[in-house]
């Protein structure tokens, strides 16, 4: 809130050099927000009395957008990559898809392993869930089992993320 859309009785006021000016009405805070031609911009709405401090709201409003995006661009978006493979992989093929997932776990992404059966291999299942369970175990030293395996339509998944250290 700035200037008049205030409705409080009493403030805290901030002026415009960091000092604090005290607790006083919102129309005295008002008033020397108008004599240094800047304006009046409640701070911290739910502290009691409500803080508010004399600034230029335009060079407020960037500053605050300028932090904001500085935030953003340090925080990192977790990806779950996919790795695909069928229950008759070969041993060679399983070290391939092994030595991607640890590579996407290094870069801080989680892996979700999908074994996908067509036609006939619907039948056993169960049978070639020890594919995943051997996955899991060769990259137990980097990652942790974050989904167990699970059904889902034709294909069994799981999720492994990185082992925090």
């Amino acid at each position: 809130m700035i200037n008049e859309q205030i409705r409080d009785k009493e403030v805290r006021l901030i002026g415009s050099d960091g000092q604090q000016l005290g607790i006083m009405s919102a129309r005295d805070a008002q008033k020397i927000a108008d004599d240094e031609g800047l304006d009046l911009v409640k701070i911290s709405p739910k502290a009691v009395p409500p803080v508010c401090k004399v600034v230029d709201y335009g060079k407020y409003r960037y500053e605050q957008a300028r932090k904001e995006k500085e935030a953003k661009k340090k925080q990192h978006v977790v990806e779950v990559k996919e790795i695909r493979m069928s229950p008759n992989i070969d041993a060679n093929d399983m070290n391939t898809k092994i030595n991607a997932a640890k590579k996407f776990l290094s870069k801080g992404d989680k892996v979700k392993v999908t074994l996908r059966f067509r036609g006939r291999e619907m039948a056993h299942m169960q049978a070639s869930k020890h594919i995943l369970d051997d996955f899991a175990e060769k990259l137990a030293d980097v990652a942790v089992v974050e989904k167990a395996p699970k059904v889902e339509g034709r294909s069994i998944s799981l999720v492994l993320a990185e082992k925090k250290s």
